[in-house]
């Protein structure tokens, strides 16, 4: 194989796929990126760990077609160190791979392409389009709820299904639920209920940050596949079944707290600065027209700040995970967040008002 390709689309490129890559790998060649020169004056790059697959084309000069194997890591690492605007030159024969870029010169190891394992889509029966800037809010409005616990592996993604005219992602770890609910594309329905795992959302989100247009999404019940204008993702499904998370959905709270969400969050971020690491609680104290936010640490002492709020009920205390809490505000993005609070031992829901699409259920703390 011998090509020449312009330093910044290579970089670009191999930012793409080389995060897919595990630093630690038992098996070699998944610690390698795949680059195959192909006759129509285009370089395809793929990644893999098995479970999720990145591979993008992009345009080069092509002298002679060809495909290998070498580390990702070591060849991203290279072409950001080469000088701005150069031509990288790559040429591979008998297990090496040669990387020239003006007076540089690299001879890297290389690992034959036929031992480069490629996941296996099978049929992808349902297929529809989303704009990339719809894809990219529900995953930025639920990604923050996905648990990291492995033992309930089933909650390690976003959840992904329709329901009537209307496809929803929801994302919880048990202490607090994100739901976003968008209208149904068309081409969903019938589709089966899908969890898409943590780092392929990662993954899918770094690459939409630099989309506009549409974004292709084919899938069966084990695969899913992203087209992503010239970059393909392709990820195993979380084989498992999501719980029914409409039951912690409160319908019956009918205290409602009216605020704005930046000086909430600002105010919960100064009194949590004493709070203790381990449980990061807030004391909320809900009166007429007020907030009092109060944290009490036995190390550090006491912290309080009170809020003018909008509020006609009953006064009511609460905790919270002060963590929790801001991570939701921070999705709010309008002048105004509803809380709906029921008593101090239900959960809450959070949301910007009754016609937004994204809601958010909030479980309290004992304080």
């Amino acid at each position: 194989m011998k090509a020449t390709i312009e330093r910044a689309v290579l970089l670009k490129s191999l930012g793409h796929v080389q995060s897919v890559v595990e630093r630690r790998n038992t098996i070699p060649i998944l610690s390698n990126v795949l680059l195959d020169a192909r006759e129509d004056g285009s370089i395809r790059l793929m990644a893999t760990d098995l479970d999720l697959q990145v591979d993008e084309s992009v345009p080069a000069t092509v002298a002679q077609p060809g495909a290998t194997t070498v580390s990702a890591h070591t060849l991203f690492d290279i072409v950001r160190k080469l000088p701005d605007g150069s031509q990288v030159e790559l040429t591979a024969a008998e297990g090496k791979m040669q990387v020239v870029a003006g007076r540089s010169r690299f001879n890297l190891s290389t690992l034959p392409r036929d031992d480069f394992p490629v996941i296996a889509e099978g049929e992808l029966p349902t297929r529809f389009e989303l704009p990339a800037a719809t894809l990219r809010e529900i995953i930025e409005k639920t990604r923050f709820a996905i648990s990291t616990e492995e033992t309930r592996y089933y909650l390690m993604g976003i959840f992904l299904h329709v329901v009537d005219d209307q496809l929803r992602a929801a994302a919880t770890d048990g202490h607090r639920l994100a739901r976003v609910t968008v209208p149904r594309p068309e081409g969903a329905d019938g589709m089966p209920d899908v969890i898409i795992p943590r780092k392929a959302v990662a993954e899918l989100y770094r690459l939409l940050e630099e989309l506009e247009g549409t974004v292709e999404i084919s899938l069966s019940a084990t695969k899913v596949r992203f087209g992503l204008g010239s970059a393909v993702l392709t990820s195993k499904l979380i084989d498992g079944t999501f719980p029914d998370y409409n039951r912690v959905i409160p319908t019956g709270n009918d205290k409602l707290l009216k605020l704005d969400p930046k000086s909430f969050s600002a105010g919960v971020d100064r009194v949590s600065t004493i709070a203790s690491e381990k449980t990061r609680a807030v004391k909320m104290s809900v009166d007429r027209d007020k907030v009092t936010l109060s944290v009490t640490s036995p190390e550090n002492g006491l912290a309080t700040e009170e809020l003018a709020a909008d509020y006609g009920s009953d006064g009511i205390e609460i905790g919270f995970n002060a963590r929790y809490l801001m991570d939701i505000l921070s999705e709010i993005e309008g002048d105004t967040v509803e809380v709906h609070l029921a008593d101090a031992a239900a959960p809450t829901l959070l949301r910007e008002n009754d016609k937004s699409n994204a809601l958010y259920v909030l479980m309290p703390m004992r304080v």
